[in-house]
C-alpha cells in the first residue's frame, strides 16, 4: 500500500502534466477553498447523464489512456 507522501507525490505529478503549473495552483487553490467534497462532485458530475453515456465515457477514456499492465 502507498503512503499517503507517495500518493501525493503521484497526484502532484499528474496534475503538472495534465495542467501545468498555474491551473495546477488554480486547481488547487479552488479545493482549499470550495470546502471539496468529492463524493458530492462526483455525484453532481454524473447525476445528469444516462448509464449509456456513463458506459461509453468510460470506453472512450480506457481506449485513451490504455493501461499497461507491465509497467
Amino acid at each position: 500500500m502507498a503512503s499517503n507522501i507517495d500518493i501525493m507525490d503521484k497526484g502532484m505529478k499528474c496534475l503538472l502534466e495534465q495542467l501545468g503549473v498555474v491551473e495546477t495552483e488554480q486547481f488547487i487553490s479552488s479545493i482549499i477553498r470550495e470546502k471539496f467534497d468529492y463524493t458530492t462532485w462526483q455525484r453532481q458530475r454524473f447525476d445528469d447523464m444516462s448509464l449509456d453515456e456513463i458506459n461509453e465515457a468510460a470506453i472512450d477514456y480506457e481506449k485513451d489512456h490504455p493501461i499497461d499492465y507491465k509497467g
